[in-house]
């Protein structure tokens, strides 16, 4: 499956049915008069967030959403029918934005949100709703309301609770792929990675769900690469967890550079809390590793000591994590024995 997370769509509110201009004309009834009945009300168009998609590639391949019109009025009282509802199924965190791709109109964050997007245009009366005791026979009717058009944008902001930050080919990837069931691409060529991945992971007796970007370079903030594209998904997290390519030239650049763009991008991220760790260290020896470790300790505060090929220091980094995430937002970890079924 192909990921999306920005699509722009057209919708278009059902309008009303017209009210009808009737009489009542029977045999053997002397006194007939207006029977026209009430135009019917016309569709809404709705998103609804729903569980199960994290990508929005169906509005690819469909744009236009348009509800039905009413039914007009007929006689013998009888009201028009409703026209039906459209409803755009988006996933959860989806934010929906007016056509200036600003605006926000709705944020969907949580499975069964709903928000209507357009409002179907209400029936016109029909004549027997203006008959009065000057007026017995009344030959006016009224027109629906027409629907409302509008053009929106669909942005999708992964719901996840830790996020991972670093340089193109800091481990990010293989962090993802060594604690979770996760299967992101794995190179040895930056930009391996091309959209967000997500990936469940479990330490002590807790779960909680990580979402790895693609990498951020040197002026991402101007347009340059693509990680600033995806900076999005991470704005939902309760912690990032920002790895540092410990067998770089100089890992304390690398951590600025980091830095440095989420300064640049604005929001909440710079000010989110964050764990460091420099991963890699199985490429390194001791002294490197503690010389390495201290130069970054100096401008970065704690770090953590971590491999995504090894795994070394991988259960300490989850912990750090953890220890970020509110309890509401973390799953109870089952183990395997536990989903066994019972037998005698």
């Amino acid at each position: 499956m192909k990921f999306l997370d920005l699509a722009r769509v057209e919708i278009r509110s059902g309008a009303g049915g017209a009210g009808a201009a009737s009489f009542r004309r029977e045999k053997y009834i002397e006194f007939g008069g207006p029977d026209g009945g009430d135009g019917g009300r016309g569709g809404d168009v709705v998103a609804e967030a729903v569980e199960g998609l994290n990508t929005l590639i169906d509005f690819r391949y469909q744009q236009h959403f348009f509800a039905k019109n009413g039914q007009g009025g007929m006689g013998k009282q009888r009201t028009g029918a409703d026209g039906s509802d459209i409803v755009l199924r988006v996933p959860v965190g989806t934010e929906i934005l007016d056509e200036d791709q600003e605006t926000v109109i709705a944020d969907l964050t949580a499975p069964g949100d709903r928000v209507i997007l357009a409002e179907g245009g209400n029936g016109g009366w029909g004549n027997l709703r203006f008959k009065s005791s000057t007026n017995q026979a009344p030959r006016r009717a009224n027109a629906g309301q027409p629907g409302v058009e509008r053009t929106l944008w669909l942005r999708l902001k992964l719901i996840a609770d830790a996020g991972l930050l670093g340089l193109p080919n800091a481990g990010k990837s293989t962090f993802l792929a060594a604690t979770s069931n996760a299967r992101p691409k794995i190179a040895d060529y930056p930009f391996t990675t091309m959209h967000p991945n997500l990936g469940v992971v479990g330490v002590d007796d807790a779960e909680f769900l990580i979402a790895d970007i693609p990498g951020l370079i040197a002026g991402a903030h101007e347009g340059r690469g693509i990680g600033d594209r995806f900076l999005g998904h991470v704005e939902r997290c309760s912690v990032l967890l920002h790895l540092v390519d410990g067998t770089a030239d100089d890992p304390v650049a690398d951590w600025r550079t980091i830095l440095g763009e989420l300064d640049a991008y604005g929001g909440v991220l710079s000010q989110k809390p964050r764990v460091t760790a420099m991963n890699k260290i199985d490429a390194l020896d001791d002294a490197e590793r503690q010389a390495r470790r201290e130069a970054l300790e100096a401008v970065a505060g704690p770090v953590h000591l971590m491999s995504g090929v090894s795994r070394e220091g991988v259960s300490d980094v989850l912990r750090a994590l953890r220890a970020q995430i509110s309890d509401e937002r973390v799953r109870r970890r089952v183990d395997a024995e536990e989903d066994k079924p019972w037998r005698p």
